[in-house]
């Protein structure tokens, strides 16, 4: 297989590559030499990265994505690749410059659907007479309906109810007239929302689409992250099942209430499978939580919570789809749905599992469904039937994804990762009552990681403050030797309700950490799923409680190892995990000799009015920071005790009140250097925060600085900006806790 590079021999130096670069070449896979088996950033982001992909209808072949990243041009190029099911014959169906996505099998897997350039085309097997099928606005999306004769397309429309439109004469001014909230999600402002079309097909091209939402301010697939997993052909191709959350404004902000809507293509009519007919929402406070407000009082089950990506059974019977129960608690447990759509009855087939579906799809006898979940901190495959009897398919220290039953019906392609391996296809075969056999299909980068060597992975569990148990991963340097001292990390998670489990990444990468000579312990605080119900909801409202004192407890249990320098302790993390570092940094009773906070909340009343998906600040702060008496004492208001559902929850989440223990209150006691980082198009958690914790620290005279990004958002995904995020990291913390 040839391998190209675009690397500069300055940037080929860096990880010993052999080959040069030529810049006119596209961005394709590196063949590089590295100059150490360490991992360094360079070679990360030399690393492709498998995404979307699916089996042929015959089950014979894998169509799937690589993404693939220049640091010296600062861009990425996605590709489309083909291979057997056992991984053989892998050939790259990308032959030109443009990146190539969203692969499909049609025509009997005779050709290849795909989006390049903002328009859907088709390919065959070998990449070759390729065919243009859409004209006009882009395609975000696509969806072939079982027959072919028929499409959905996602397209974006104009979006006016927050934002009013521009003036007609004034083309080139860039204010915007704003007239109510949901008027910025993620990092962009809502001018355009996502919504799904129905179009002809005649097997060479598309044509005219519908628009199912016509008229309709609402998102599908539902703003920052929805794809085609939130749509779905019924099996006789007549109907269409998707997800919208159909609010907008402040009703939008304050709620998570997504719906599963059914449209039929005959008639262009539309229902509402989650709601009853006639059902009319209660009017809510939307500066308090949702949790103690009124909820509907009769029996019937509204589906308040988020409701999001439906799949039909094979014989069409019945519809699934993944359903929390609360509305307003984005975290709440996923559980998976089904209804009977002739008898109108909905059963929860994931009870017994005490933790959240991930995914999910259909086996072809309409009575199994596999999944994915956390638990213990590692994302397994399970089963289930009918009946909610929940059984385990794999095992092992690792996380799986994208789960799709094959054809045939007797095994599953998945992704897997782990902490000491990025992401490749492999095969499930579940064999009753045994251990499934797991194939790789893929090796996508094999060449890079045979020539490094990563540090040590081992499950460590601690006894916390209140007499649990806590279980946490220790990852040890590349060459570990058990007579020396090492620099010790704290990592600290974000969400603040996202597990610590087998995941890799290449920001937050253990790896890269232990390669630089750290001990890295990242604890399954209080607040992460995978360890039941009650471990998981401890945390909101309590930000500044037991949570951190189960990072103190983990940081504490490691630190006795002889080979853990107890003098040269540091401590990181972003989102959550950020402001864990701000509160840490006044609360830490000199433990740590350095921090690192990106993207971290440093003022909590702050974050209340700033961020704009309301509904995770009501339910993780209870309330608007102006109800003086729930913020002053942690008590609820007489509004809430009126509300008759004023609980003992309440009161216990008000002794860590989340406002009156903000981070920035304890600036008086920070006395440690701090990075802080964070990204201007961060609109979950806005970037006046991290420049309030720098312009604090300097005020007081601690070493601090500010990594800021103008033009990343909660993350860090242009290439240059990723390699500057670790070189800043690492000269940070080794200035700090090696530098005696």
């Amino acid at each position: 297989m040839n391998y190209i590079t675009t690397m500069t021999l300055a940037a080929a130096i860096s990880v010993g590559s052999t080959h040069t670069a030529v810049a006119a070449e596209p961005i394709g896979k590196h063949e590089i030499k590295l100059a150490s088996d360490r991992l360094t950033p360079e070679a990360l982001w030399a690393m492709g990265r498998v995404g979307a992909h699916q089996a042929s209808p015959n089950g014979k072949q894998i169509v799937y994505t690589v993404s693939y990243y220049s640091v010296e041009l600062n861009k990425s190029r996605t590709v489309i690749y083909l291979c057997d099911a056992d991984g053989q014959n892998q050939r790259l169906l990308t032959t030109g410059e443009k990146s190539e996505s969203e692969p499909a099998f049609i025509q009997g897997g005779e050709r290849i659907a795909f989006v390049s350039g903002g328009q859907l085309w088709s390919m065959d097997l070998q990449g070759g007479n390729r065919k243009q099928l859409t004209q006009g606005d882009d395609v975000g999306g696509f969806k072939f309906s079982p027959d072919e004769k028929h499409v959905i397309l996602i397209r974006e429309v104009p979006q006016t109810t927050s934002i009013q439109p521009k003036e007609k004469d004034l083309p080139l001014a860039t204010g915007m007239v704003i007239d109510d909230m949901n008027y910025k999600h993620w990092d962009q402002y809502v001018t355009v929302i996502p919504h799904i079309f129905v179009a002809p097909f005649d097997g060479q091209k598309v044509g005219n689409a519908k628009d199912i939402l016509e008229g309709e301010p609402y998102e599908c697939p539902m703003l920052p992250f929805g794809g085609s997993e939130q749509f779905c052909w019924s099996p006789d191709s007549k109907q269409v099942a998707y997800t919208s959350r159909k609010k907008t404004g402040v009703a939008y902000a304050i709620s998570t209430d997504s719906d599963i809507y059914l449209y039929d293509i005959e008639s262009s009519s539309t229902r509402n499978l989650c709601k009853p007919e006639g059902y009319v929402e209660p009017q809510y406070d939307a500066t308090e939580s949702l949790e103690w407000q009124a909820k509907n009082k009769s029996d019937v089950d509204i589906n308040a919570g988020y409701d999001i990506n439906p799949q039909f059974s094979p014989n069409g019977k019945m519809i699934a789809w993944q359903s929390m129960e609360r509305d307003g608690y984005e975290s709440d447990r996923n559980r998976l749905c089904i209804l009977d759509l002739e008898k109108g009855t909905k059963t929860y087939v994931t009870e017994s599992f005490d933790s959240g579906v991930e995914g999910f799809s259909w086996a072809p006898d309409n009575k199994t469904l596999y999944f994915l979940g956390v638990w213990h901190a590692r994302q397994m495959v399970y089963s289930t039937n009918l009946k909610g009897e929940v059984k385990p398919i794999t095992t092992g220290d690792y996380d799986y994804g994208a789960l799709q039953v094959m054809p045939d019906g007797k095994s599953l392609l998945v992704e897997r990762h782990s902490i000491s391996a990025p992401s490749d296809l492999y095969i499930i075969t579940p064999i009753k009552n045994k251990v499934a056999v797991v194939k790789q299909v893929t090796h996508e980068n094999d060449h890079l990681l045979s020539q490094l060597a990563f540090g040590e992975v081992k499950e460590r569990w601690v006894k916390t403050t209140d007499g649990k148990e806590e279980l946490c991963w220790v990852i040890y340097p590349s060459h570990f030797d058990p007579n020396k001292k090492y620099p010790t990390l704290l990592f600290c998670e974000g969400g603040p309700q996202s597990p610590v489990s087998q995941f890799w990444s290449y920001r937050w990468n253990f790896q890269i950490m232990a390669a630089h000579d750290y001990i890295i312990i990242a604890p399954n605080r209080r607040g992460l799923p995978g360890f039941g119900k009650e471990w998981l909801e401890q945390i909101s409202g309590d930000y500044s409680g037991q949570c951190m004192q189960d990072y103190l407890s983990a940081i504490d249990d490691i630190k006795q190892e002889p080979y853990v320098d107890a003098d040269r302790l540091g401590c990181v993390g972003a989102s959550f995990g950020g402001y864990s570092v701000y509160w840490l940094a006044g609360n830490h009773d000199k433990r740590f000799k350095a921090f690192i906070a990106h993207d971290g909340i440093f003022n909590t009343q702050q974050q209340y009015v700033e961020t704009e998906e309301m509904w995770f600040a009501n339910w993780d702060l209870k309330a608007a920071p102006w109800h003086r008496g729930f913020t002053a004492s942690g008590k609820p208001t007489a509004a809430m005790k009126a509300s008759g559902t004023a609980s003992q929850l309440i009161e216990e989440a008000g002794k860590h009140n989340v406002f009156a223990e903000s981070p920035h209150l304890y600036v008086d006691r920070w006395d440690t250097p701090i990075l802080c980082i964070h990204g201007d198009k961060d609109y979950r958690i806005l970037s006046s925060q991290g420049q309030s914790a720098f312009n604090a620290a300097r005020l007081r005279g601690i070493p601090a600085q500010l990594l800021l990004y103008p033009d990343e958002n909660h993350w860090v995904l242009k290439p240059q900006n990723g390699v500057l995020w670790q070189r800043t990291f690492f000269r940070w913390l080794d200035k700090w806790l090696k530098n005696k």
